[in-house]
């Protein structure tokens, strides 16, 4: 019997932010190494998108990069737990986010997805979406999540411990006036985190460029990155620096 039938991706389109309005609704039929491309081509046909308009063409772009959705929809796939019952890989799209949620609670802490050295309950499934290119291999899949994020300067996403599900969030595009002091945080500390990922440091500098603050704003990111590091989830590269202009900045966790 396909993997699919036994707990197939449900995906729910709903009119607002609510899960009251219900528009549109997709549950697959087939196994993934067959059903999982065209299950992603179906949301990202229905995905909302805006116009961008050059100096001679109009284009259409996504509201959500389209290699995110794909990595955390396969990710789902690989890190559900087949033991948890009455519950199914779900795919939510609201009017301002995406929610993607698999049976089963992290094997890692959440803040650990970054840079972690891989970890699967479902190695044989992982193997098989590695294969067909459905996901990133060695551990970077949510490295890529993040850094499209950053280059469409999305809201960093989200990631979710429950009792028995892990869920993953994009959010739609958001200004920094409209974000809550844990957004502002989240994007930090992943910025940080992926920064890390590619031999550098996070600076004042190179978070004003991913939160597109101006740079005679830089107390804004300043005051950002002293939250964050009362958090406990970024420190100073250099303790011994004492220039704020010139400090640079690395996750806790690595």
């Amino acid at each position: 019997m396909s993997i699919w039938l036994i707990n197939p991706i449900r995906i729910i389109l709903y009119e607002g932010t609510g899960r009251t309005g219900a528009k549109m609704e997709q549950t697959g039929q087939l196994g993934y190494a067959i059903g999982f491309n065209r299950a992603a081509n179906w949301l990202n046909d229905r995905l909302p998108s805006q116009e961008e308009i050059g100096r001679a063409l109009r284009t259409t772009v996504p509201t959500y990069p389209i290699k995110a959705v794909r990595e955390l929809m396969a990710n789902a796939l690989i890190h559900q737990d087949f033991t948890v019952s009455g519950s199914t890989l779900m795919v939510e799209v609201f009017i301002n986010r995406i929610e993607i949620t698999n049976p089963g609670t992290p094997l890692i802490n959440v803040l650990e997805f970054l840079n972690h050295i891989p970890v699967s309950r479902n190695e044989a499934i992982a193997a098989t979406m590695q294969s067909f290119n459905f996901c990133e291999r060695q551990g970077s899949g949510i490295d890529r999540v993040v850094e499209e994020c950053e280059k469409h300067q999305l809201p960093a996403p989200d990631f979710i411990r429950g009792d028995n599900y892990t869920q993953a969030i994009l959010y739609a595009p958001r200004p920094l006036r409209e974000m809550d002091r844990r957004d502002k945080i989240r994007a930090c500390y992943q910025h940080a985190c992926l920064k890390h990922a590619n031999g550098q440091q996070m600076t004042n500098q190179s978070f004003r460029e991913r939160m597109g603050i101006a740079e005679k704003n830089y107390s804004i990111a300043s005051r950002i990155i002293a939250e964050t590091i009362e958090e406990g989830l970024i420190r100073p590269y250099d303790p011994e620096n004492k220039s704020k202009k010139h400090a640079e900045y690395i996750p806790v966790f690595h």
